[in-house]
């Protein structure tokens, strides 16, 4: 093996010059895993990383929701296509992330973390299946990996990064970007009520009244699943 050759060189891929490597090694090495491990098709759930597992906070009974809900959705999915579709996906790392993966793996299934180098906060969580769990340095290579596989979308309440990549979603959607239909659940009506007024975007002509059909807010584990699995298309 010589070492000298350009692609063992870590100061060239650090670089400016090796930008492009590292951007298409984001997207080959997760599509390699991806077709190891017969990965054809996930459940996204976005959320906040500070909603914790206890309930000192109102806001903290989300976890066990999320939770909840990727052991359900997990369960459905090894009964009835033996753990290969509708892998449960979050972002890898605490809170909402985390309650998806171990709601996933304690039901025995797969399931996949799409992490994010961060200074602060973020570090990928312990329930992730190996070889399943990446951390990314683009985000919009994240994004890609979450939308590109997923049949279906579930948003806890979470901060900028939560509606960050609710509001891609939504922007794809609404701009036909994404060509098939994709169930977007906003779960929690106290909390996602009342935060955008959406009848307002309508009203001033921003949005159409007919974009507000690209999601919808549920309030409960068994609404929420009963909605995924009517809706998501094989």
């Amino acid at each position: 093996m010589d070492k000298n050759r350009f692609y063992y060189d870590k100061k060239f891929l650090g670089g400016k010059s090796g930008r492009p490597i590292r951007l298409l090694s984001e997207y080959l090495f997760p599509l390699e895993s991806f077709r190891k491990y017969s990965i054809e098709s996930t459940v996204v759930l976005f959320g906040s990383a500070r909603i914790r597992e206890n309930n000192d906070n109102e806001i903290n009974k989300y976890f066990s929701k999320a939770k909840e809900l990727a052991y359900k959705v997990t369960n459905w999915n090894i009964k009835k296509f033996s753990g290969k579709k509708y892998i449960i996906t979050s972002g890898g790392g605490p809170g909402i992330m985390e309650a998806a993966n171990q709601g996933a793996k304690e039901a025995g299934g797969k399931t996949i973390g799409l992490g994010i180098s961060l200074p602060f906060e973020q570090k990928n969580n312990k329930w992730i299946t190996k070889g399943l769990n990446f951390v990314y340095h683009y985000f919009f290579m994240r994004k890609f990996w979450f939308i590109y596989l997923t049949k279906g979308i579930v948003i806890f309440p979470g901060g900028g990064g939560t509606l960050d990549e609710f509001f891609e979603v939504f922007a794809l959607l609404q701009t036909k970007k994404i060509s098939r239909e994709i169930p977007i659940v906003l779960f929690g009506k106290d909390f996602w009520e009342g935060l955008i007024d959406w009848d307002k975007l309508v009203s001033n002509n921003l949005i159409s009244k007919e974009d507000l059909d690209l999601f919808i807010v549920l309030d409960s584990v068994d609404e929420t699943f009963d909605y995924l699995v009517r809706n998501m298309k094989n």
